[in-house]
């Protein structure tokens, strides 16, 4: 499949992104190809509030009786693990740690941040999902009895837990960030206004706490109904199929997905193609 020409593709156009994690990085994808970008951070990230929890995770990880398996469903995740690691003076110790156990990672970004200390997943589930990690888990003879799962934000994937836990193995789930809201509220009304008349040709969402905190906001102030008709009335596109499943399952259209490749810089190639299809209209 050939990928249209982006400049002339986007010149005209205008694309919501509702994004706090690399804003500059994705906006300036759009931009350098002719792109308006309508900004409006929704999230932002914090370390736990209470880290005590993280210690005492660390202490077991590096412990004499460690995890033998290490499900990563986020790169965030171990991130902030390192860094929680570091304040402590254990960098080292979990770097080495991290090494020498075995990483099953959900998707492309746990590789992405481990590549800065030189390691890699031994195993990359084939569906990006918690389900397909499941499904890889289910395939090991050798599964650990003790798995650290690093989860996503503070949601406790009690599915990916409970099966876990059902193959016999213990399961040390640790939550080391969280989702906080950043945007004025003002900033996401005034975005779905322009939604509701028209004015945004293209949203593209990267996490669910963006959407989360779009129809939080709508509800709060009134406005759940300029919302519905904003988002009938712009393309939705999304980062991948975690992100294409939340938002249909909130009954949001998904009219834009990369095919393979669940990261920024396909989501801009694969939103030029369903643009080069629709006209620009008049606003």
């Amino acid at each position: 499949m050939s990928t249209p020409d982006l400049p002339q593709v986007y010149v005209g156009r205008r694309i919501a992104l509702p994004e706090t994690r690399q804003l500059d990085v994705l906006a300036g994808l759009f931009e350098r190809r002719g792109a308006e970008v309508i900004r409006c951070p929704l999230v932002s990230i914090h370390d736990a509030p209470d880290q005590e929890p993280i210690r005492q995770w660390l202490e077991r990880f590096l412990g004499e009786t460690p995890p033998g398996d290490l499900v990563l469903l986020t790169g965030e995740g171990v991130k902030r693990l390192h860094a929680a690691a570091e304040r402590l003076g254990l960098a080292d110790a979990f770097l080495e740690r991290l090494g020498n156990t075995r990483l099953i990672a959900r998707g492309p970004k746990p590789g992405r941040a481990l590549k800065q200390w030189g390691i890699s997943p031994a195993i990359q589930a084939e569906i990006p999902t918690s389900d397909g990690i499941i499904a890889t888990l289910r395939t090991l003879d050798d599964l650990a009895p003790e798995v650290g799962v690093v989860l996503y934000g503070t949601e406790p994937n009690l599915p990916l837990i409970h099966a876990i836990t059902k193959l016999g193995r213990i399961p040390l789930p640790v939550a080391p960030y969280i989702y906080a809201d950043q945007s004025e509220t003002q900033a996401v009304n005034l975005l779905i206004a322009r939604m509701a008349a028209g004015e945004i040709d293209a949203m593209a969402f990267t996490s669910q706490p963006q959407i989360n905190r779009l129809r939080t906001v709508a509800e709060k102030t009134g406005m759940s109904e300029q919302l519905a008709l904003g988002l009938e009335k712009t393309i939705i596109a999304a980062i991948g199929p975690v992100m294409a499943d939340h938002l249909r399952t909130l009954g949001i259209h998904v009219d834009v997905m990369p095919e393979d490749r669940y990261f920024m810089r396909p989501l801009v190639d694969a939103l030029a193609e369903k643009l080069a299809d629709t006209k620009i209209e008049d606003s």
